[in-house]
């Protein structure tokens, strides 16, 4: 199993993730389109959460890099 790049669900290598639909960073299925509107407004609420975790930790990442680079 491997991580999702775009949702960080665990998917099997080679296939698109059955969570949000996404294959090498190009969606394939629309998932929204087969839920209902309960689960879709769930399903947006928790990628958004998940966007906004992996843009948190980028830049945590990046201001690490920023000071190992003025230390040298």
């Amino acid at each position: 199993m491997v991580k999702c790049p775009k949702c960080g669900k665990p998917v099997l290598p080679h296939t698109i993730c059955g969570y949000c639909g996404y294959y090498k960073g190009t969606e394939f299925v629309n998932v929204m389109a087969k839920l209902e509107k309960k689960e879709q407004k769930k399903r947006q609420k928790e990628m958004a959460e998940t966007k906004t975790e992996e843009t948190k930790e980028t830049k945590k990442e990046t201001k690490k890099e920023t000071k190992k680079e003025t230390k040298k």
